[in-house]
């Protein structure tokens, strides 16, 4: 029955500057009314709707601030260098450094590479790629160098 994830929501404090932030990302506007902006992630299949909202500064939890974009494991070999072109700084994440990013998580049996930054209201924002999907044994976390042995 279910099929995929459709929709999630953010809240924004300035949604024309969060419109331009997402449209820098590369994706698509599909709707804007009032203080509300939903952008498809895979037109007809998923989006995001951006909330302008005087109460954005809550405190951060993944549950409810944090939203993964999938992309191709083939585009993480750029990934670093497609958000330092287009103005956008990777965070720190799990004792990680901007520089040692992209990571590889260890979800047991999975491994996925992922990156981490923010938009302009500290969302965080994850870029992550199924690297292997039936791991036989556990891991510990890792750079993405690291994963391929660089």
């Amino acid at each position: 029955m279910i099929k995929g994830l459709y929709e999630a929501h953010l809240p924004v404090s300035n949604l024309q500057r969060s419109i331009a932030f997402y449209e820098k990302l590369g994706l698509e506007l599909a709707y804007v009314r009032d203080r509300l902006a939903f952008f498809w992630i895979v037109k007809g299949e998923s989006w995001i709707g951006l909330w302008e909202s005087n109460h954005v500064n809550l405190d951060y939890h993944p549950s409810i601030r944090h939203i993964a974009f999938k992309v191709d494991e083939a585009d993480f070999k750029h990934v670093k260098e497609w958000l330092q072109s287009i103005d956008i700084e990777i965070r720190k994440a799990f004792g990680f450094t901007p520089q040692q990013q992209p990571l590889v998580l260890p979800n047991h049996p999975h491994a996925h590479a992922a990156i981490y930054f923010a938009d302009p209201d500290g969302n965080s924002i994850e870029l992550i790629a199924p690297l292997n999907l039936d791991m036989k044994e556990g891991f510990p976390m890792m750079t993405l160098e690291q994963w391929y042995g660089k």
